[in-house]
């Protein structure tokens, strides 16, 4: 068929990324849950609700101002405010997945509960020790959380199933690029 016959595209088709990084589930795996926190549901339920009610509304008024300009195709306001739409459609497309998914888990409620708070789970701030009585810091947290310079890890990450279900105490492997290390459990908290 001849190219003058095809319908050509306003450059949407090359924006439409999918919705995750890897176009599954943001790296979890497809049957696993999608786990946060209730502070990062809430931080993502507010970005939600910041795009929806400021940012977009205020963008489509851009939009709408540029398109009443005249000539569209030499128009930046309109092409970076249609742009700029995407990306937000797309962010919001995102968070509204990630959030109807979402099974918020509150590490506070596991030592109000009287569960046993030695023991490594989803939530747990863990202080570990190396062979070199190096210690470090992570709290296990949802794929959605993880910011490393606060030392919050994915609960899918390698040193969380490393850690996860073992003891204050226990002495536990982790597979690094430089080979095994092992790490002791110096403290668990829920905080």
């Amino acid at each position: 068929m001849s190219k003058a016959f095809t319908k050509e595209s306003d450059g949407d088709d090359e924006d439409d990324l999918p919705d995750t990084l890897d176009g599954d589930m943001g790296g979890l795996p497809a049957t696993a849950k999608n786990y946060m926190t209730p502070e990062g549901f809430a931080r993502m339920r507010d970005e939600l609700n910041t795009l929806l009610r400021k940012e977009r509304p205020e963008v489509v008024k851009v939009v709408t101002w540029a398109a009443g300009n005249g000539d569209r195709s030499e128009n930046g306001d309109y092409i970076y405010g249609k742009k700029r739409l995407r990306e937000i459609d797309r962010r919001v497309r995102y968070l509204s997945k990630r959030l109807a998914n979402a099974e918020v888990v509150d590490p506070a409620k596991r030592a109000q509960s009287g569960a046993a708070t030695d023991q490594v789970f989803f939530g747990a701030t863990v202080t570990t020790a190396n062979a070199e009585d190096k210690q470090r810091t992570v709290k296990i947290v949802g794929v959605d959380e993880v910011d490393l310079a606060k030392g919050h890890v994915s609960w899918i990450s390698p040193i969380a199933k490393a850690l996860m279900r073992a003891h204050e105490g226990d002495v536990v492997n982790l597979r690094t690029p430089a080979g095994l290390e092992e790490l002791e459990i110096v403290k668990v908290r829920y905080v």
